[in-house]
């Protein structure tokens, strides 16, 4: 029997009867003798109506009392499960992420974790309990409630795991696994039984929801043993594998899309040294990510930059970069908020050649146009207009093979 860490997203823990079902799979694992820490997310839901109190009180929360406040949500489920627990004889207890030590930066809102020691966790595990840990938060070094961001919850999970040496971490969701697209807008879609954490870390920054980024860069780092499966049913799920092991990789593990980015363009810019710096440094003195960057140059000492940033923060760089272009002397900016970035994944693309070739012919064959391209190891990336960017994930679906046997 080994120590197993249980994370059960805001679907699965929506209300009463979803926390009681839960508290029955919780006992289940109990009773055939493992130890078990559950990491719970808020009910589905509360966050947002959180938020939303928040800035009707006042326009610009405080970012501290804000994480004070958000962390209440998480609070709650970790005591309605321990309670329910109680009640049905199991030995529970629920603990804070302060409790927990789970230790962050002072970056409230996104706060990082830097240490989780957990000696309290191991003390109640060691005695048979059952220990319900709040996700989703911290505490940094001054004592001030913190929280990791949306999704926060899978990073929590993974965390503790790897503090704990658990033999396993078990993520809990509204899907049965890790699909090879989108299954809403793929009905063709697989769901795979492994995935490595290359190819997850890749697909979750990459418009795959399934998983937070940095609970599968935690899992790369210790080499936790990640599973992802649903709490409304007892399929095994999708089994994250850090390395490739012994499986025989496909070229191409899934496809994935984001409608999340923007592009600027500036026209006819001096080109010169030091003109990159000046337009990337005050986008990145203003905490905003560049992501996709092209550059073509023109005739008579002159090129066309573009770029693509996150779409909330869209307006604030091109602002940004028209005042840029009055000091540097370039033409024009243009920008576009209506595109996607549709993306093949896997670590099979390492040892094979032609994946661009044709997921290119894949497309044009479709008369999707691309405007632009990235590549990685293991992965290529192209902008579409947004309004192609469903067609475009199921074309290329079907040209890498990846389609349901009907």
């Amino acid at each position: 029997m080994g120590l197993i860490v249980q994370k059960y997203g805001g679907t699965s823990v929506a209300d009463i009867e979803r926390i009681r079902n839960v508290a029955k799979r919780v006992a289940k694992h109990y009773d055939q003798g493992h130890q078990i820490v559950v990491i719970l997310s808020a009910m589905s839901g509360v966050t947002d109506t959180l938020i939303d109190l928040a800035n009707r009180m006042t326009q610009s929360p405080d970012k501290r009392e804000l994480d004070v406040l958000l962390a209440t949500g998480e609070q709650t489920t970790a005591a309605l499960l321990a309670m329910y627990l109680k009640t049905m004889g199991y030995p529970a207890r629920s603990l804070l992420g302060f409790q927990a030590e789970v230790v962050t930066d002072c970056s409230y809102g996104n706060a990082r974790i830097i240490d989780v020691r957990a000696n309290q966790v191991r003390k109640l595990v060691e005695d048979r309990h059952i220990v319900v840990v709040a996700g989703f938060q911290g505490c940094d070094s001054e004592g001030n409630i913190t929280t990791l961001g949306r999704g926060g919850s899978d990073t929590s999970a993974v965390a503790m795991a790897a503090a704990l040496k658990a033999d396993r971490c078990e993520i809990y969701t509204d899907v049965d696994g890790i699909y090879t697209a989108d299954p809403n807008v793929c009905s063709k879609a697989r769901k795979l039984d492994r995935i490595s954490c290359e190819e997850m870390l890749e697909m979750a920054s990459l418009g795959a929801k399934v998983l937070h980024i940095r609970s599968v860069e935690f899992a790369l780092k210790h080499n936790v043993p990640v599973f992802v499966r649903s709490s409304f049913n007892e399929e095994e799920g999708t089994m994250l594998v850090n390395g490739e092991q012994d499986m025989e990789r496909p070229v191409v593990s899934g496809i994935t899309y984001s409608k999340k980015d923007a592009r600027i363009t500036l026209k006819k810019v001096p080109d010169q040294p030091g003109i990159a710096a000046k337009i990337f440094s005050p986008i990145a003195d203003a905490g905003i990510n560049v992501d996709m960057i092209i550059q073509n140059t023109r005739a008579g000492g002159q090129t066309d930059l573009t770029f693509t940033v996150p779409k909330s923060d869209y307006q604030q760089a091109l602002q940004i970069e028209r005042e840029v272009a009055a000091r540097i002397g370039a033409e024009s900016v243009r920008g576009d908020d209506s595109i996607a970035k549709v993306s093949v994944i896997g670590v099979g693309m390492k040892s094979h050649s032609g994946v661009a070739s044709r997921m290119f012919t894949s497309l044009a064959d479709e008369n999707i146009n691309i405007i632009m391209i990235s590549t990685s190891e293991i992965r290529i990336s192209c902008v579409v207009e947004e309004k192609q960017a469903e067609l475009a994930v199921r074309v290329l679906h079907t040209a890498f093979g990846l389609d349901r046997e009907e």
